[in-house]
């Protein structure tokens, strides 16, 4: 069945699999109870027809995984190294450039008012180069350390998320995985435990007992395509489906400490999914993370040297041979 054909049919089951708090194993009992009361899917293709049938199409949409899942590591690999090979040409170029330590009043007052005119231009920075946006950073890493509003807010987890007591959460510009360790002295099964996804909240634990989240979501999400799934028995995993793709989350629920929402990491897997504004200002934001770790200049901070040495080529009168620009 041809895919646009085939997804006609996703809203259909994703309400049926909404239904069925037991996961996927319950919805596939429910499936196959019906083909055996209403069909003659068991019986009427002979012994084992069924059986092959089953594997033979289990078999071609693993294939179809697999290959969209290595797909997608191509391009994140590939992506990364674009990244590396970035960082390790500007590092090259920042050991040739020209140094200096000490200019006289009138020669620096006369750079100062350069740099301020400059800097008011729109200077494309190399992470721009890419998308062909140049929008300037808003605030510096010590603006953000100042600012009142960030103080007492956690610093995000490696997934861009926050690990709490009884739950660790992650996300992407698209979605949020939750994942809750279930405790309990007995076998936990789909059917004992209760999750209700609603649009803005947000309900699980084990049936009988205290809910272990209880709460209203920080964002609305998309409940045809969130979902849940009892891991081995013992890790309770929801994906939620954000409707608003433009928003880093602070918080899962309201009642949650919050993070800080600047100090996030984008994911460079999902940038293909975003538009080209959008784009543009998370692989600036990649570009600068990754010039700080390596100890080299942002993108706002290479405007300037870019303007001191635009300076120095217009005035080759000046001595610049004892200075040295930081």
């Amino acid at each position: 069945m041809p895919m646009k054909d085939a997804e006609q049919f996703d809203a259909m089951l994703l309400a049926m699999a909404q239904q069925h708090e037991g996961g996927v194993q319950e919805l596939l009992d429910t499936i196959f109870s019906f083909l055996a009361r209403k069909t003659d899917f068991y019986t009427g293709g002979g012994e084992g027809a069924g059986e092959k049938l089953v594997m033979s199409a289990f078999k071609k949409y693993q294939m179809e995984a697999l290959r969209l899942h290595n797909q997608k590591k191509e391009e994140r690999e590939a992506i990364e190294r674009k990244l590396k090979e970035k960082a390790e040409q500007k590092k090259r170029e920042e050991e040739k450039s020209a140094t200096i330590t000490e200019l006289t009043e009138e020669e620096a007052e006369r750079l100062q008012k350069e740099i301020e005119k400059e800097t008011q231009g729109s200077i494309p920075s190399p992470a721009d180069s890419t998308t062909g946006d140049t929008e300037p950073e808003k605030k510096v890493e010590s603006d953000e350390e100042e600012d009142p509003k960030e103080k007492g807010k956690l610093k995000p987890n490696a997934g861009n998320g926050c690990d709490l007591p009884n739950y660790r959460w992650t996300q992407t510009l698209s979605e949020i995985e939750l994942r809750v360790p279930i405790k309990a002295n007995f076998q936990v099964r789909p059917r004992d435990l209760t999750v209700i996804i609603s649009k803005r909240h947000l309900k699980c634990g084990i049936r009988g007992q205290n809910p272990i989240i209880d709460g209203d979501l920080h964002s609305e999400v998309k409940i045809e395509e969130s979902t849940w799934v009892l891991e081995d028995g013992r890790i309770l995993v929801i994906n939620l489906e954000k409707v608003n793709k433009m928003e880093w989350w602070s918080q899962l629920v309201t009642t949650d400490p919050e993070i800080s929402t600047r100090k996030i990491n984008p994911e460079p897997s999902k940038l293909s999914d975003l538009d080209g504004e959008t784009r543009g200002l998370v692989e600036k934001m990649m570009y600068d993370q990754r010039q700080r770790e390596l100890g080299l200049p942002t993108s706002d901070e290479q405007k300037k040297q870019d303007v001191i040495k635009k300076f120095m080529e217009q005035h080759p009168e000046m001595d610049f041979s004892k200075c040295k620009f930081n």
